[in-house]
């Protein structure tokens, strides 16, 4: 099993595309020369080791979030359909430097979750895991009921993230927490 904190799924592999060995990639990352520029890339079936492979060429589709790219020694649609669900990890120690009130969404794992309630902070939960599908979701899980609850990672939702101290902070819109 791999430490989650040693790396981060930032794409997934979910088809072959043409006959040359290319294959369709589900972008999980801000950052597109992660599939652009060529270099060494690591791949991961399911929770067996992840295994170090080179990127030679790699280009988005027009208006989509996916990429096609092109992996060394992937040279046949056959090859390319055995990396179908594969995904694609990057290690956290080479993130890339962000600017300020930026984070890794990785980072706001095991943060507490904290409210303001009648001009106090009450700790409400804690994330517990995240969702990518074009916005950036928050899992939480909520000290009172161990329900999950999924929180959108914006401004107006989340006004303040203290690494340091270990919290965030939510600003709900009335009902969020129910749904």
């Amino acid at each position: 099993m791999i430490n989650k904190i040693e790396w981060m799924v930032v794409g997934l592999i979910t088809s072959s595309h043409g006959i040359n060995g290319q294959v369709k990639v589900k972008s999980l990352s801000d950052f597109e020369e992660r599939f652009l520029k060529p270099g060494m890339r690591w791949l991961q079936k399911e929770d067996e080791l992840p295994l170090e492979i080179e990127l030679t060429s790699g280009f988005k589709k027009p208006g989509k979030e996916n990429f096609i790219i092109k992996f060394h020694g992937v040279n046949t649609r056959n090859h390319a359909e055995q990396l179908k669900k594969h995904k694609i990890l990057v290690k956290t120690n080479e993130l890339p430097e962000l600017k300020k009130e930026e984070y890794h969404l990785l980072e706001l794992i095991d943060l507490q979750v904290k409210m303001l309630e009648n001009n106090d902070l009450k700790l409400i939960g804690k994330v517990i895991n995240l969702e990518n599908e074009k916005n950036n979701l928050l899992v939480i899980e909520l000290i009172k009921n161990q329900k999950k609850v999924l929180i959108p990672f914006v401004k107006e939702i989340v006004p303040l993230v203290d690494k340091e101290n270990n919290f965030l902070i939510i600003n709900p819109p009335k009902g969020l927490l129910e749904l």
